[in-house]
């Protein structure tokens, strides 16, 4: 039975749907001013990973995802490019989802971008005013949090002896500064604005989720999931607003993932750790390494992510390639070996146990390690059997139903047989690539080390380190 950690409640609860077996979850997407970074990323591999064991355990899943094409910084930065709002935009939006498939994450069923629901945030704001949780000034208007009774339970901020009438007008502010916050913005001299209802303007960056949220899953859903960064003040606020509006509990259950740290610090362009996608791979980094790399971690824990780890994750990768070539390649007497069998079928449920514990990653990655390494001892005593491939392809396959870093060829290859991707190479080709690897190791270049391994494992070369040297074998 899954169970998530709840943010709200503070505990790890059993995931029990609102409508049964129909799931409805919303996750708060990039705010487009820029390229996503990798912190940016680790919750949006959770975010997926969590939308496939939520699939793959035979729920129907409704997920949103929202892009933030207005606000402080997309405005700010638009200006300073000299470009209009949209133009600016789009080129992040592109980015940004061009991205997602590099990863290989999944679609969610709805991408939603808030310049198209101005009028229906415009319309929320009326209706809160009508029921006396709002105030104007200047222009703009603010959500009076005194008047929400229940402010603070997401993020156990004390609001007590707050300040009465102390407003913020930017969207993010410090963390322990419980205050009012804006709506909707007055409009500013060289500013886009939109006409509406309650006047010219343009939404607060909270108001958006709220709106987006309840005009795709409904007024009280099941899963909001984002960064921790968004619990205080931007996800209280969406619970404020939107619990004040309907008069019903907002979301059932709230998941946050962890700050990633980069070499043990807090990432900054002034340190020079600062990584988006693009960064990294033009470092020759893979986008599977990365992705192995954030997810090898369980959410709810600090990530630190180096240039180190991401070798280990690539090698971590090339071991389940080399493994799953194998399988495929190697001429194993017929017959069964019960030892293999008995984990090939203990795999499944094993799996599951750990992804059901709040989405335990390491232990998922764990539990396929162990089987190949049990598999490998088989392989090299001579005790494996060709009626115990099935069995243990389908385990790899299942695990990579959730991680996605194995290559999707390899996956759907029939034994002995080259994908189309594969590219011929005779032996002296191989040699020389075998060479140019060595060298590149031999100066610390791991990236192009990596990379060059990878290409041979793609091109049906099986590579193995021994204290002799490389051996090398072919499909």
């Amino acid at each position: 039975m899954l169970s998530l950690h709840n943010t709200l409640s503070g505990r790890q609860e059993e995931f029990v749907p609102l409508d049964d077996r129909k799931v409805r979850m919303y996750i708060c997407g990039p705010t487009v001013y820029d390229y996503a970074h990798i912190g940016n990323y680790r919750t949006f591999i959770f975010g997926d990973i969590l939308r496939r064991h939520i699939r793959l355990s035979g729920y129907d899943l409704t997920e949103v995802m929202n892009l933030t094409d207005v606000d402080d910084k997309t405005i700010r930065n638009a200006a300073a490019a000299g470009m209009f709002l949209g133009d600016y935009t789009k080129k992040y939006i592109d980015a940004f989802l061009e991205d997602c498939r590099t990863l290989r994450m999944e679609e969610p069923e709805m991408r939603v971008r808030a310049t198209e629901h101005i009028l229906e945030m415009a319309q929320a704001i009326r209706q809160l005013e009508e029921k006396g949780f709002t105030y104007r000034s200047d222009g703009s208007v603010y959500f009076r949090i005194a008047q929400f009774p229940g402010y603070g339970r997401l993020s156990k901020i004390d609001v007590d002896g707050m300040r009465a009438g102390a407003r913020v007008d930017q969207d993010e502010y410090g963390k322990a500064d419980a205050r009012d916050f804006v709506l909707w913005k007055a409009p500013k001299p060289g500013e886009p604005f939109w006409e509406t209802e309650i006047g010219p303007g343009r939404p607060g960056w909270h108001i958006e989720c709220s709106v987006m949220a309840a005009k795709y899953l409904g007024e009280t859903f099941d899963i909001h999931a984002g960064g921790t960064d968004l619990i205080f003040p931007h996800h209280e606020n969406e619970i404020a607003q939107s619990e004040a509006l309907t008069g019903k509990p907002f979301v059932r259950y709230w998941l946050h993932c962890e700050f990633l740290l980069v070499d043990g610090q807090k990432m900054s362009k002034s340190l020079g750790n600062f990584y988006t996608l693009r960064d990294l791979l033009g470092k020759g980094y893979s986008a599977e390494a990365i992705r192995y790399l954030l997810a090898s971690v369980p959410y709810r824990k600090q990530l630190n992510f180096t240039m180190e780890g991401l070798r280990g994750a690539a090698a971590s990768i090339d071991r389940l390639r080399n493994f799953h070539f194998r399988l495929t390649t190697t001429p194993f007497p017929e017959g069964v070996n019960e030892a293999i069998a008995t984990s090939t079928a203990s795999f499944p449920g094993e799996f599951r146990a750990a992804m059901d514990d709040d989405l335990n990653t390491a232990q998922a990655m764990g539990i396929l390690f162990e089987l190949v390494r049990e598999a490998n001892t088989a392989i090299d005593a001579g005790e494996f059997r060709r009626g115990n491939v099935p069995e243990t392809l389908a385990c790899m396959e299942q695990w990579n139903d959730i991680f996605d870093v194995l290559p999707r060829a390899a996956q759907s290859a029939a034994p002995g047989s080259i994908g189309a991707g594969d590219v011929a190479l005779n032996d002296a080709a191989v040699d020389q690539r075998i060479k140019e690897r060595e060298q590149a190791r031999k100066q610390k270049n791991f990236a192009l080390s990596d990379q060059i391994r990878k290409d041979l494992t793609e091109a049906g070369i099986l590579l193995e380190d021994t204290k002799e040297g490389v051996r090398w074998r072919r499909k």
